[in-house]
């Protein structure tokens, strides 16, 4: 039985000023057709579905063509929230779906949702678990130490009653790390500095699944073993996934113990690329490749250029930012971070963060947690 592995597609994402829906429709329609080459079985797609909890009317049209057009291929879906999604708007409708062979799970409500599918080895059971935080776990588990986030997942997987001598899939939305954390991309980087102690989740939590589907890390990369898997964003959506070379994975199982996993390349429709240099020397005609690709432009010329954006867009119509990177800037930088962290608590600076990466406020409860670690790791005094 073979699948794909989705995650982080961010429908309704703008780059800067550039809509980015004909590009995700492109690359949704490679889907499709790396779908059809490969004769699969089943889609997994591992939350943040949406960029934003109220979707553009592009974004849902486009999750909807999407889906629709593998439900008419007779291709399963299954699909969780993460955190960027609205639970209630992406539950919607999903009681009739199922019909369709598309299982979507929103919302935790104390245990995982679980499909069961069927081939010539034998029974396989797809395990969906959206985006959770260790408080609403324990508000189903009272009776037990539920802590932090890794507390919290290997609570819910104890008490689920798996069979780990059968086959069995997982597709999850978390911050999973491995000896060391999984090299991140984007909002994720600010997660790692301010939530990541708290969110954190140990590999080893799903070591016995047959393959583990995650999502919310836009690198793609495995996570301690090679079938815990981040698949990664589709396609490039911040300065830091540039260097990045995107890919789906396929997985392939077979009898209990047979799993394959391979990376199948995606090329977007514009790639997102950073280079650097005096303006001089980027806008030379023999150093210029592929216009139309998303740019992120730093110079290195000592003096600021008038109208530069209006320069480089003659050349590079997509620049999404031009910067500065000389001896005035790294000045500057460092003045303006230091002055900003010293006119801010440590509850402030993680609170702000806390609401950059997730669009909402961190809860009493967490902050709690975020201060303890502090005074431990003894950033905080016992006074602070």
């Amino acid at each position: 039985m073979k699948f794909l592995h989705l995650g982080d597609l961010h429908l309704g994402k703008t780059l800067g000023e550039y809509d980015l829906t004909s590009d995700q429709k492109y690359i949704l329609d490679r889907v499709i057709e790396m779908a059809l080459e490969n004769s699969v079985d089943g889609v997994l797609i591992a939350g943040d579905v949406y960029d934003k909890s109220i979707p553009s009317e592009a974004a849902v049209n486009l999750l909807d063509d999407f889906i629709r057009r593998l439900a008419e291929l007779k291709i399963k879906t299954f699909l969780i929230s993460g955190n960027h999604d609205s639970d209630d708007r992406l539950n919607f409708g999903s009681s009739l779906f199922e019909a369709e062979g598309i299982f979507i799970s929103s919302r935790f409500q104390g245990g995982m949702k679980c499909y069961r599918l069927e081939d010539e080895f034998g029974a396989l059971n797809v395990y969906l678990l959206p985006f959770v935080k260790a408080s609403q776990v324990r508000h189903f588990y009272p009776d037990l130490k539920i802590e932090n986030y890794d507390d919290a997942v290997r609570a819910i997987i104890e008490n689920s009653d798996i069979d780990f001598t059968g086959r069995n899939i997982l597709v999850a939305h978390q911050f999973v790390a491995g000896n060391d954390d999984p090299q991140m991309a984007g909002s994720e980087n600010i997660a790692t500095l301010s939530v990541g102690l708290v969110e954190k989740i140990g590999y080893n939590a799903f070591k016995d699944f047959d393959y583990v589907a995650l999502g919310h890390i836009h690198s793609p990369q495995k996570v301690g073993l090679e079938h815990i898997r981040y698949s990664g964003s589709l396609l490039k959506y911040s300065l830091s996934e540039a260097s990045n070379e995107k890919s789906v994975p396929l997985i392939n199982m077979g009898k209990k113990g047979d799993v394959t996993v391979s990376l199948l390349p995606l090329k977007p429709r514009r790639d997102l690329r950073h280079i650097k240099g005096t303006l001089e020397k980027l806008l030379d005609e023999k150093n210029i490749t592929d216009p139309e690709d998303f740019m992120y432009v730093t110079l290195t010329d000592e003096d600021i250029i008038s109208d530069v954006m209006g320069i480089v867009r003659q050349y590079y119509p997509n620049t999404v930012k031009v910067d500065y990177d000389n001896s005035h800037t790294r000045e500057i930088e460092r003045v303006e971070a230091f002055a900003y962290a010293e006119s801010r608590t440590y509850s402030e600076l993680i609170s702000d963060f806390y609401k950059q990466v997730y669009g909402c406020e961190i809860n009493d409860e967490e902050l709690e947690i975020m201060e303890a670690v502090a005074r431990e790791a003894g950033v905080l005094g016992e006074a602070d």
